[in-house]
């Protein structure tokens, strides 16, 4: 609740009073707002996995609105209806992955101003001042909860903190993509992508029900192997330090950045190879 107090109304303020660029911030805002009062509603008695899910896929539909006056957010290798389709799907799939991702101390705290810096600095390289503001302020507030969140933690950000924020970066990612920057859009985030999209697939391939709580994901795996919270954050931030400079470095290899891509996914293989390993060794 602290750190929705501290992005909320200061988005609120850019949107209204900041750069012109800024002002379709206010259809996620008023979304995210929702969200966080279902999502805090659901950490203090519980919602059905339905209801939640309804209520993602509505805020959702409500924040492309923020798009109407866009070109195509996958650079028109898409149609505009199937554009929008697959960026709904990608911001509802993020959104409830970051939630899925929240999983030990400092881990979410970290990655949101890891998000929130890299979004700044590439929005910064092109131009986009309101998107420099929404990263900067975002990225603030996590860092003043991960104080406090780092191991062992004091406080936790439950569904009401972790259901927005990843709304909010979402939308900021996609933002970046539908201005043309949509190499740093795929590049910041993938770690988090990664480790949730595969985990996600192996429980589907399991026949798991994929919507029940676990602790298979790479970073939980790592933990059970031996390692400490604090370290493994602090290995997720590493390769995020990585990540960011080859956001920014692929801002000017626009419409190609393919060697940018090729070395965050690398970044990404090791990353999600050393946390596997040390599940895989105290198997052994």
């Amino acid at each position: 609740i602290a750190v929705l107090a501290a992005v909320l109304p200061i988005w609120l303020l850019i949107a209204l009073y900041g750069p012109s660029s800024a002002s379709n911030a206010l259809y996620p805002l008023a979304a995210a707002t929702v969200l966080a009062l279902v999502s805090w509603r659901d950490d203090v008695r519980g919602l059905s996995t339905l209801s939640r899910f309804a209520v993602h896929i509505l805020a959702v539909l409500f924040g492309l609105m923020a798009f109407l006056l866009r070109g195509e957010i996958f650079q028109l290798v898409l149609p505009l209806w199937l554009d929008r389709l697959a960026a709904g799907f990608v911001w509802l799939w993020f959104l409830n992955l970051f939630n899925f991702m929240d999983g030990i101390d400092g881990i979410t705290g970290g990655e949101t101003a890891a998000l929130g810096i890299g979004a700044a600095l590439v929005s910064l390289a092109i131009a986009a001042e309101g998107d420099t503001l929404y990263g900067l302020t975002i990225a603030a507030a996590a860092l003043g909860f991960l104080w406090w969140n780092w191991h062992p933690a004091k406080i936790f950000m439950g569904d009401v903190g972790s259901v927005p924020l990843g709304y909010l970066l979402g939308w900021l990612l996609l933002d970046l993509a539908s201005r043309g920057a949509w190499a740093p859009a795929l590049i910041l985030p993938l770690y988090y992508l990664a480790d949730a999209s595969l985990t996600l697939l192996r429980r589907l391939v399991r026949g798991e029900r994929i919507w029940h709580a676990h602790r298979e994901h790479f970073y939980q795996r790592a933990v059970q192997g031996g390692l400490s919270h604090s370290a493994v954050v602090g290995a997720i931030l590493l390769a995020d330090v990585a990540l960011i400079g080859l956001a920014y470095w692929s801002v000017p290899s626009f419409p190609l950045p393919w060697v940018q891509l090729a070395l965050a996914i690398l970044v990404v293989i090791l990353l999600l190879g050393f946390l596997g390993t040390r599940r895989s060794k105290a198997v052994r």
